[in-house]
């Protein structure tokens, strides 16, 4: 069963610079951690019934297994990735990890 990380970013003050730092600086951060499979990320729309979603951006990255997973998010790249949070996610990120099922 692979393992994934899923970021969840709240709504950012300045949406234009979230997303130039996340797509210059943060995305090369995340590419660079051992054994990721796979790495997308989601801006949200607003629900069927109009309302904002929680989060403005969610990043899904996948991994083998858990193990893999925890070695990669706890080297240096994982450190580099998390050190940088504070450049560009000042309104906060939610990170769930868990084992991913795959359907389709």
């Amino acid at each position: 069963m692979t393992a994934t990380l899923f970021a969840c970013y709240r709504h950012p003050e300045d949406p234009a610079a979230f997303d130039r730092h996340y797509a210059d600086v943060h995305a090369d951060l995340g590419r660079a951690l051992p054994g990721l499979q796979s790495f997308t990320g989601t801006h949200t729309q607003p629900g069927p019934d109009g309302q904002a979603a929680p989060y403005y951006f969610i990043a899904a990255l996948t991994f083998p297994d858990a193990a893999t997973m925890g070695a990669a998010l706890s080297g240096p790249e994982g450190g580099a990735a998390v050190a940088d949070l504070e450049n560009f996610a000042g309104a906060g990120v939610d990170l769930i990890t868990g084992g991913t099922t795959t359907y389709a």
